[in-house]
């Protein structure tokens, strides 16, 4: 590991317990910071509800002075009851597709955090996974307190012990075999992240306004990597907040996930194209294997602050 790296991890990994929510409160007054939770959401109504309502009972309501000033569910085409029981949690609730509606969505998670952009108006916006089981409330206070106690730190990473089923540790498979290899041999700086493709993380929208997002799941590859040549790694830090439990894919979902994080460092790396943007994989059917041929995400959403509705509404506020 660099020493550059070795530094970093004793100066900038922390724990939850670091930051006492009161401490974050008078800092939060202080500064004036506000703050917005944005949670991605495709047919998740067996697990959105109750991380509403953990979020606005802990950090809104129960507190003389809320630590999140704006809860929204964005809905990225959901098929179940996900809009309905987030709206009656308590979240406010738009659809992907009345954000920016002059230009096409395109399915994918990075795609529903771009817009999230434009439908908050936070200083620091904490993206949340709408799948997380026994959701606590520290995996909002927790990688939200660097930014709101140390003006040095714009980007912090939650992470956490990741169990598959009853095994710990055994979580996270795309990062071990795909993410984690690829940033130690071409992004070394980025060694010392635990979970580096982690859905929670909270960013200044300064920030996060001047970065490209991939529409798909090399949304937090990406980002991480643009935020290291754009601010620099000691503008980057990571909290500990526990254990994440949240629904598992199976092995071809992961499979291409894998395709597109790789895309997306190959496009980092050289900034060309993808020769053939394509993953086919297998499955068995009756009469044998049978291919399946899957697109390999390959647009990206440039930075919001170039988006004429975005600036618009900068301008006014």
């Amino acid at each position: 590991m660099l020493e550059e790296v070795e530094r970093w991890l004793a100066d900038r990994s922390w724990s939850a317990a670091d930051r006492p929510l009161d401490q974050l409160l008078e800092r939060k007054r202080a500064a004036g910071t506000t703050v917005s939770v944005v949670l991605p959401a495709l047919d998740e109504e067996a697990t959105v509800g109750a991380i509403v309502e953990v979020i606005r009972r802990e950090l809104i309501e129960g507190l003389p002075v809320p630590l999140v000033d704006e809860l929204v569910v964005v809905d990225s085409g959901s098929t179940d009851r996900t809009a309905a029981v987030a709206a009656k949690a308590g979240a406010r609730v738009v659809h992907r597709d009345e954000i920016l509606p002059r230009i096409p969505a395109l399915p994918g998670k990075g795609e529903v955090l771009w817009r999230s952009l434009l439908a908050t108006t936070g200083d620091v916006v904490c993206f949340v996974d709408a799948d997380l089981r026994d959701f606590s409330s520290v995996f909002v206070s927790g990688i939200v307190g660097p930014l709101l106690t140390d003006p040095d730190v714009q980007f912090v990473k939650a992470m956490y012990d990741r169990p598959l089923g009853d095994t710990p540790g055994q979580g996270g498979r795309v990062t071990e075999l795909v993410a984690r290899p690829l940033l130690n041999l071409h992004w070394p700086q980025l060694a010392g992240f635990v979970q580096p493709l982690g859905g929670e993380y909270a960013v200044r929208r300064s920030l996060l306004e001047r970065l490209p997002f991939p529409v798909g799941y090399g949304v937090e590859l990406g980002l991480l990597v643009d935020a290291l040549h754009t601010v620099g790694l000691n503008a980057l830090a990571q909290v500990d907040v526990g254990v994440r439990l949240h629904r598992h894919q199976d092995g071809q979902a992961l499979g291409r996930m894998a395709a597109a994080i790789y895309r997306t460092a190959q496009v980092r790396l050289s900034r060309g194209h993808l020769v053939r943007p394509e993953l086919t994989q297998f499955e068995r059917g009756p009469d044998g294997f049978v291919p399946r041929t899957y697109p390999v995400d390959t647009e990206e959403r440039p930075p919001m602050a170039g988006i004429k509705e975005y600036a618009t509404r900068r301008s006014v506020a």
